[in-house]
């Protein structure tokens, strides 16, 4: 797919832009020059250059990690960290097609960093979409500290216990059905443990 047709990189440039024109005048020609760009080294250039505005730095990041170019790890993880989620979809999307062996490692100490709970969501479902060694054992362990009624971050729960029935791994099933009493999560952990029979 040529990435002109790329559906999330369509809407990542699409919010970049509104970004953009709600923002510096001066932004508006460099954003254009760097969206016509197909020059991997170019993109490399503004990973590495001083003083990049975050577009920037986004749009570069993203197309490497589409052409599978190691360079654009670090900064997509940064981005798969971030307290915006939709950079934080856009990072997971080209995280899945980079394709590094890095990358599960880095969304398991995300996803299982307490401090970061709150932008944990889009780690943990990059762990099940990339169904790595470390996928079952970091969603069992975040799952296991959503499992308070009152807990604020249901919502990393729900993901945690649909990418272990996703997984299929018999070993998640103790901690869905931990979770099958818990008002929030209870519907998914059954339809988890549904996939896990059948």
């Amino acid at each position: 797919m040529e990435i002109a047709q790329d559906p999330e990189f369509c809407s990542m440039i699409d919010r970049l832009r509104d970004e953009i024109h709600d923002g510096a005048e001066a932004d508006r020609k460099p954003f254009e020059e760097l969206l016509a760009a197909d020059d991997p080294e170019e993109f490399a250039r503004v990973l590495t250059a001083p003083g990049r505005p975050l577009w920037a730095r986004e749009i570069s990041a993203f197309r490497l990690g589409l052409a599978r170019d190691p360079r654009a790890f670090e900064a997509l993880v940064l981005l798969l960290n971030h307290r915006d989620p939709e950079r934080c979809v856009s990072a997971a999307y080209a995280l899945t097609r980079l394709g590094d062996p890095r990358t599960a490692r880095a969304a398991a100490a995300l996803a299982t960093n307490e401090l970061r709970v709150a932008y944990a969501l889009l780690p943990v479902r990059l762990l099940a979409a990339l169904r790595a060694p470390e996928s079952v054992p970091a969603l069992v362990a975040v799952l296991e500290r959503r499992l308070a009624a009152d807990d604020p971050h249901w919502r990393v729960g729900v993901a945690c216990v649909e990418g272990l029935g996703s997984l299929g791994d018999p070993r998640a099933r103790p901690a869905i059905e931990a979770a099958l009493p818990h008002p929030r999560l209870g519907r998914a952990a059954a339809e988890a443990l549904a996939r896990l029979a059948g």
